[in-house]
């Protein structure tokens, strides 16, 4: 039986693309899937056969914002990042919880991250099932504090627990305004508790945790609804480099890729001739996120490259540690640095340096000419590094989180 499964998508292209590889799976099943994301990523979804229910926010133009530049500066403050975060989603509740509602119609089932937990409110007005997505470890768990807050050696499982909680009541109370008037308007619920539906949620509601178990070993305290499934990569594999790319790779050595995907900071202008410095001073070549008219000899601009197809031809990528970029470049086989500016970036760097994939994590606010071209000169030049990059991209490549995923979703028919 076909089932129109609505997947919520918001956010920049690395929460776009696993969901848009879960979506064209689904469709080859014979489900109609329709993509909730902003209307810049049209185009992906088009290629992946998939509806696009286009959301007005822009992620790009959010981020270049005054309020999105304090948001790339908060580090790894969980009060900072998240009060940014809903101040600069405030404005625009009222319009994109609409959007969201009027993108269910008809839906069977709904998909979608734990973020104000749309699919939960959504399915109890349409009484339809829904699972949540896990991009990152969201999970309470004794093992290891949330990504979100920094780790700290003295943090014995209770403790770890809290920082859960810790996280999603200031999640809550910072998007209870506007949910709770969304529920009791136009959804016809009641109001949730002062403490909220994630601790209910949380204990048997269905989960997809989209990374792997070879990057975030299981806890032992997960219940049997969350799904580990591996991770969700959109392989493009019909993708042609255009000329400059083809001919900059074949005359010389495997260069470096530098990028920061959709973290524009504020002197970006700086920023690139700092990391085209560093290169420099490391003794490599480099590609480059960014203009490709500012290319020179040994370092190459592109915009827009299929990860999947690139990283693997490179001799280290550094990047900003966000999830589906830091899982591109552990499926790669090659080391990482990684560069985080927030939210659950310097988790993902360090993991990267725990698996022995790369260097210890750079944060970004710290970033010089030396400091970079130190990291880079050693992942290119450890074999150590070498050797752990390609152990866990072994075990990626033997696992199918996509399939996984969808075996799951077959129980919720």
């Amino acid at each position: 039986m076909t089932r129109t499964i609505v997947i919520f998508a918001a956010g920049s292209r690395g929460d776009i693309q696993p969901c848009a590889a879960l979506g064209r799976a689904l469709r080859e099943r014979g489900d109609r899937v329709r993509l909730v994301a902003s209307a810049r990523y049209a185009p992906l979804a088009h290629r992946a056969g998939l509806e696009l229910a286009p959301l007005t926010a822009d992620p790009a133009e959010i981020m270049n914002s005054p309020e999105g530049q304090r948001l790339l500066a908060s580090g790894r403050n969980p009060v900072r990042f998240l009060t940014g975060f809903w101040r600069i989603l405030g404005p625009l509740a009222e319009r994109l919880l609409a959007e969201c509602l009027d993108a269910c119609k008809g839906a069977d089932l709904i998909l979608g991250p734990t973020l104000g937990l749309l699919p939960v409110h959504i399915g109890e007005h349409l009484g339809v099932p829904w699972a949540l997505i896990h991009f990152q470890p969201s999970q309470p768990t004794g093992a290891f504090p949330h990504p979100f807050v920094p780790r700290l050696p003295a943090l014995g499982p209770w403790a770890n627990r809290a920082t859960y909680a810790a996280v999603e009541q200031l999640t809550w109370q910072l998007s209870r305004p506007f949910i709770n008037p969304w529920r009791t308007g136009p959804l016809g619920l009641r109001r949730a508790p002062l403490r909220g539906l994630t601790r209910e949620v949380q204990r048997t509601g269905p989960v997809l945790a989209c990374f792997s178990e070879a990057v975030v070993p299981r806890p032992r305290d997960w219940g049997a609804h969350v799904n580990l499934t591996g991770y969700w990569f959109l392989d493009e594999p019909g993708w042609e480099p255009p000329d400059d790319l083809a001919a900059f790779l074949e005359a010389g050595p495997p260069p470096v890729y530098v990028g920061f995907g959709s973290m524009v900071p504020r002197d970006a202008r700086g920023t690139d001739r700092t990391v085209r410095a560093a290169l420099r001073a490391a003794g490599v070549r480099g590609v480059v996120q960014g203009d490709p008219a500012t290319s020179d000899d040994d370092v190459l601009a592109v915009s827009d490259v299929p990860h999947s197809w690139l990283f693997p031809r490179m001799a280290a990528v550094v990047h900003h540690g966000g999830a589906g970029t830091t899982a591109a470049g552990l499926r790669a086989g090659v080391p990482t640095v990684v560069c985080p500016f927030f939210g659950d970036q310097p988790y993902w760097g360090d993991r990267v340096h725990a698996l022995g994939a790369g260097p210890e994590p750079l944060p970004f606010r710290r970033l010089t000419v030396p400091l970079l071209a130190a990291r880079v000169r050693r992942a290119t030049n450890d074999a150590g590094f070498a050797g752990g990059a390609r152990a866990v991209s072994d075990r990626l490549h033997a696992e199918d989180g996509v399939a996984r995923a969808a075996e799951v979703l077959d129980a919720l028919r």
